[in-house]
């Protein structure tokens, strides 16, 4: 740890690791940004995908560039539209044709019941989501000769494309504001220092927007689309969360140094070497986890591994390069008022060790308790859905959302997103009636045609992502791709085809969830197999690691059954988002077994001069105020992703919240203690720990 323990070596060390990454620092903010390659899909799914293939045959129709926003008109009191009513859509219609792709809109559609109107104006569908945002902003604000008692509202893809880009417009300057206002309050409470919680606070906020602008050059450059939002925003708190995480701990061992010596550069280099190698082995763990989703099938899962793994090696960077430097330039007076002395004595750890007197009495019991506990919480998962569809993506309602709600009510709930049916041109006949008897179907009809490949529009009777929806998705697939001579000619990015294939906005949700469940099946294991590898390494036995997986892996499941308590009979969510599983899992486990690392770590230390049970008492005492402050942080700003529009990004917030609570709260506090306890010297087989009274540990009362 010689590398570590040099940056703290003298004051010109010092100021020269300073310097570095102040220079490192202005060197990433220069980094071109390269063009951003385009999406694999539109539902970032690979060429195995029948969505994907139907997506790459489309590129060969005419107008394939082009696709329909929907004008929906009601009446405010669900009342059947009037004949002034009806002329008004009429005379609307006419209008609309200098934002059509052709410059040609389609007469209005009425509703059977004659409450409702729709027309559909094809938008051009190339350039960028804000180019997309907007022409339909341009549409909207022309919809305004209508009746006041009329509601028109826009609706279908270019739409929902748009109303994602807008409710996502300021969210990362709001999720960095609520980020920080909740890590001040804590880092200030936990510190009860007017100054010293400033340092850690500014350096973390530095490393976090230096992760943002490194992504813009990093991303687009490993070749993964690199599409914003979601990954900044789960970027920016996991950023926040790890490096305050490791700031913590360093911060609390050196204040203890700073008890044995008078010189706070040696108080420093003590303190590196006791804190580099659990903070190497948790962010190690941490993205050696993230990284399994470069597995995925999900292009945007490819593109979080990336970000969040560059943003744990700078928050790595940041707690063991630049913060020891600050705080030894700063002196000992940036702790004022607690400043610690030399042969004083620390008061943060009494709780904690009544708490391991306690368990250390009745391990056996208390073990069981806190196991029915997690059980308990896990059978709240048993009734867990899957699957959003596309008008609960939301937590608040847009209007793309409230027009295919108000379509739905009187035409097939897929009138705005009809499926595409890709086949053979001499074909269509026949695979336009095979898709018409298929059950859940509302209708069928030849689409465009190009001399090689042809489209067949399919509206179901159902709403996408809903089981109904899917069901008809499979049916529809195998009726098609029965048909004989159905296949299209084979094009760039899509091989030799067995029939006609079926692709949309609905079929590719229906992959999307599918692929989700893949990803689950492969990454579950390889990421328990990995962290147990990297447990394995650090504390040289099988005993333990393989007691501190299992842990995490209860505490997962409870913090997931949990969660769905409350979205189902509080939140009201009617379902989980399908990828919200395995993006909770990677997140939870990575991170959940951060704490058990730094207790262990410390407990083992310790365990060299006392024995174990000792150990574990002395690593409880010592570490439990640091752990518990760095837990509730890592749980509330995973929590502020709940300032942000998608209900996916609230579940995964919320899971993971629950989960850290779960480690820091009663995992890390009670369980692995317990088992200690229970265990003794045979925690570390087949490694040993032989006390050797060299080191005395830490007596933090």
């Amino acid at each position: 740890m010689s590398l570590f323990t040099r940056v703290a070596g003298s004051r010109r060390a010092a100021w020269l690791a300073v310097a570095v990454a102040v220079v490192a620092g202005a060197a990433v903010f220069g980094l071109p940004i390269p063009d951003n390659p385009p999406p694999v899909s539109a539902t970032g799914l690979s060429e195995q995908w029948q969505s994907t293939q139907a997506e790459r045959l489309q590129d060969e129709l005419p107008a394939s560039d082009v696709q329909p926003a929907v004008v929906v008109v009601s009446r405010g009191d669900a009342a059947p539209l009037s004949q002034a009513d009806r002329d008004a859509v009429t005379d609307a219609t006419a209008d609309l044709s200098r934002f059509a792709a052709a410059d040609q809109v389609a007469p209005p559609q009425f509703s059977p019941d004659g409450t409702v109107a729709l027309v559909a104006v094809p938008l051009f569908s190339t350039g960028g989501q804000e180019e997309i945002a907007g022409r339909v902003a341009d549409l909207r604000a022309a919809l305004t000769g209508f009746p006041a008692d009329l509601t028109v509202e826009v609706t279908g893809p270019p739409a929902f494309t748009a109303d994602l880009t807008k409710v996502f417009e300021g969210a990362d300057v709001t999720l960095l504001a609520f980020t920080a206002a909740v890590v001040a309050v804590l880092l200030l409470v936990t510190y009860r220092s007017p100054v010293l919680w400033m340092v850690p606070l500014l350096i973390v906020a530095a490393t976090e927007q230096l992760t943002l602008r490194a992504l813009d050059t990093i991303i687009p450059a490993v070749g993964i689309n690199f599409a914003g939002g979601a990954v900044t925003g789960i970027a920016s708190v996991l950023v926040f969360g790890a490096a305050t995480n490791y700031a913590l701990l360093l911060i609390a061992r050196y204040r203890e140094e700073l008890r044995r010596e008078a010189d706070r550069y040696v108080a420093m280099r003590a303190a590196l070497r006791r804190t580099a190698e659990p903070i190497l082995a948790s962010g190690g763990t941490v993205m050696l986890g993230v990284l399994t989703l470069l597995l995925s099938q999900q292009e945007l899962n490819r593109a979080l591994a990336v970000a969040c793994a560059v943003g744990i090696l700078l928050a790595m960077a940041s707690a063991l390069f630049v913060l020891p430097a600050v705080l030894v330039l700063l002196g000992r007076g940036l702790f004022w008022p607690f400043v610690p002395e030399v042969g004083s004595t620390g008061r943060e750890g009494r709780i904690w060790g009544r708490l391991g007197a306690a368990v250390v009495r009745r391990p056996a019991p208390v073990a069981v308790l806190a196991t029915l506990l997690l059980a308990g919480l896990a059978l709240g998962g048993l009734g867990i859905r899957t699957g959003l569809s596309e008008t609960e993506q939301f937590r608040v309602q847009p209007e793309a959302v409230a027009g295919a709600q108000t379509l739905a009510r009187a035409f097939p709930a897929g009138t705005t997103q009809p499926l595409a049916v890709l086949t053979n041109p001499g074909a269509v006949p026949a695979v336009t009636a095979a898709a018409a008897d298929v059950p859940g179907v509302a209708a069928a009809r030849p689409g465009a045609a190009g001399p090689d490949v042809a489209q067949v529009d399919v509206v179901l009777d159902a709403e996408s992502g809903t089981p109904a929806a899917d069901r008809t998705v499979e049916r529809l697939r195998a009726a098609v791709a029965a048909v004989d001579g159905s296949a299209p000619p084979a094009v760039a990015g899509v091989g030799d085809l067995p029939g006609a294939v079926v692709g949309g906005t609905v079929a590719g949700r229906y992959d999307s969830a599918a692929a989700d469940a893949q990803d689950l099946r492969l990454i579950l294991p390889l990421i328990l197999l990995l962290v147990g590898a990297v447990l394995v390494l650090l504390l040289r036995g099988l005993v333990a690691p393989i007691l501190l997986v299992a842990t995490v892996v209860a505490s997962y499941f409870a913090s997931l059954g949990g969660a769905w308590l409350l979205f189902e009979h509080v939140l009201g969510f009617p379902a989980l988002d399908s990828g919200v599983p395995l993006l909770a899992f990677v997140f939870l486990v990575a991170l959940g077994v951060d704490y058990n690392i730094f207790l262990v770590t410390r407990a083992r230390e310790d365990a060299r001069t006392t024995g174990t049970r000792k150990g574990m008492l002395s690593a409880l005492r010592v570490t439990g105020g640091v752990i518990t402050s760095a837990g509730i942080l890592l749980a509330a700003v995973f929590a502020l992703l709940g300032v942000l529009p998608l209900i996916t990004l609230t579940q995964i917030g919320i899971i993971v919240c629950l989960g850290v609570l779960l480690d820091t709260l009663l995992v890390r506090t009670v369980v692995v203690p317990a088992l200690t306890f229970l265990l003794g010297e045979r925690f570390w087989w087949p490694g040993r720990i032989t006390p050797s009274p060299v080191h005395p540990p830490s007596q933090v009362q």
